[in-house]
């Protein structure tokens, strides 16, 4: 049954996980392959390894602030959600994008240690701020850095001040590497990604049928999810809240982002995955969960033979 198999922590389920984000990848992108040059694969290898690094971060920000248990359920949850849409598998900026606001999150979660705030904090804005370089809209995640602040840190006025330095130097590094190579300047108009509002790819089969999935099980598990926070200590309320904050943020860039196609999802898959397996962890119903796990891998099967 895959929720014993993944109900531990083992390697083997890592390199499960990265074999079926592998196959999938290659689906998504068998064109790719075949028409591009070598620095062309060069590059799609590179892009891939990059999915594969964010599950193991993932499971290195769950199992270091204990944000679930030491299980395999996020890493194949999130795996399963991505590979739904082939989109997110062909977008390299937003892929590029997850995987600093994955790093981002990190330092953020870890302030609660007291240790080398400045520090942490300046880490989490930068990697948020080139995370916005890829993709415009993930600068709404400066709200969870900020958050971080306020629950850990907020009692000191200079705390609130490092986001601005961290951005100011992001800023500069940028202008200086776009005045070298171009010889220009790097403008808001080079940063920006305008919204559009147009949902009109929702209605087709290929996208409907996995944000539909997802939007059910959202709901359901949140419920369960809000009834462990409550019953958490105080500081490992506040790691938990800031997932569900990220989750939050998240469905805001998608709304936001400029092309609805099901790329702009992958920023949330991250946070869900880790709301969908404190569900799992505490359900007892044993066949319920077998069968919600068996449809989150099976969906992208059918989808990808269907469509």
């Amino acid at each position: 049954m895959l929720t014993s198999f993944f109900s531990n922590s083992r390697p083997i389920n890592f390199i499960i996980v990265a074999v079926f984000i592998v196959l999938f990848y290659i689906a998504a992108n068998f064109n790719v392959f075949l028409s591009s040059s070598f620095w062309g694969i060069l590059q799609e290898v590179g892009i891939l390894l990059v999915l594969i690094l964010s599950v193991f971060i993932l499971n290195f920000i769950s199992g270091r602030n204990e944000l679930t248990g030491r299980n395999a359920y996020k890493s194949i949850l999130f795996a399963g959600f991505l590979c739904m849409f082939s989109a997110a598998l062909q977008n390299n900026d937003v892929i590029l994008a997850n995987l600093f606001i994955l790093l981002a999150l990190r330092r953020i979660l870890s302030l609660k240690s007291q240790k080398d705030i400045v520090k942490k904090i300046f880490d989490a804005t930068f990697w948020v701020g080139v995370a916005s370089l890829f993709y415009f809209w993930s600068i709404l995640f400066l709200f969870v850095v900020y958050f971080g602040v306020l629950v850990h840190v907020g009692h000191r006025f200079k705390n609130w001040l490092v986001p601005l330095v961290s951005l100011l130097s992001l800023l500069s590094i940028v202008t200086s590497v776009d005045l070298l190579i171009t010889d220009t300047f790097y403008t808001f108009s080079d940063w920006y990604q305008q919204s559009n509002f147009n949902f009109e790819n929702y209605r087709q089969s290929a996208l409907l049928i996995p944000v539909a999935f997802l939007f059910a099980l959202t709901l359901w598990s949140s419920f369960f999810y809000m009834l462990i926070i409550q019953k958490a200590s105080a500081n490992a309320k506040a790691s938990l809240f800031l997932i569900l904050l990220c989750a939050g943020v998240a469905i805001t860039v998608g709304v936001l982002a400029p092309n609805k196609n099901g790329s702009e999802l992958l920023f949330f898959f991250a946070p869900l995955a880790i709301i969908v397996t404190n569900y799992f962890q505490n359900m007892e119903d044993k066949w319920f969960k077998e069968t919600l796990l068996v449809l989150v891998v099976l969906l992208p099967v059918l989808l990808l033979s269907l469509f």
